[in-house]
């Protein structure tokens, strides 16, 4: 994957919620994982909060929501591998990306314009 173009595909999955707290997380990612198993190309899309779902160690939450770590790690089995995260979350977190659990592409605003104009769906989560 060429890394300054903007990826095109099918569908591309914005996941902006904790993975605690609400389904928002789990359910954006089952519904990236429906979506490869029907053959459509799946980008992910990290923004804001979202991105706490990359960092390693992540259990259960406090009303016993499952982790996020399986499904993540499932990703490469659906061939979900065009994973971006957001500059401005990563900042504003004070995370790098080569501290996430998987690789991700870190994008501005102008590549996530192109995201958006390039996949023919477009989920938020």
């Amino acid at each position: 994957m060429d890394r300054h173009a903007a990826p095109r595909g099918d569908l591309l999955v914005i996941l902006r919620h904790p993975p605690h707290g609400t389904s928002w997380l789990r359910d954006g990612l089952d519904a990236a994982l429906v979506a490869a198993a029907f053959g459509q190309t799946v980008s992910l899309l990290f923004q804001g909060d979202g991105l706490l779902a990359l960092l390693d160690g992540q259990g259960r939450g406090a009303l016993g929501q499952k982790g996020t770590a399986a499904t993540l790690e499932m990703l490469s089995l659906y061939d979900i591998d065009a994973l971006f995260a957001d500059t401005e979350a990563l900042a504003r977190l004070e995370l790098r990306a080569d501290e996430l659990m998987l690789p991700v592409v870190p994008v501005d605003t102008t590549r996530i314009a192109a995201m958006l104009a390039s996949h023919r769906q477009v989920l938020v989560f």
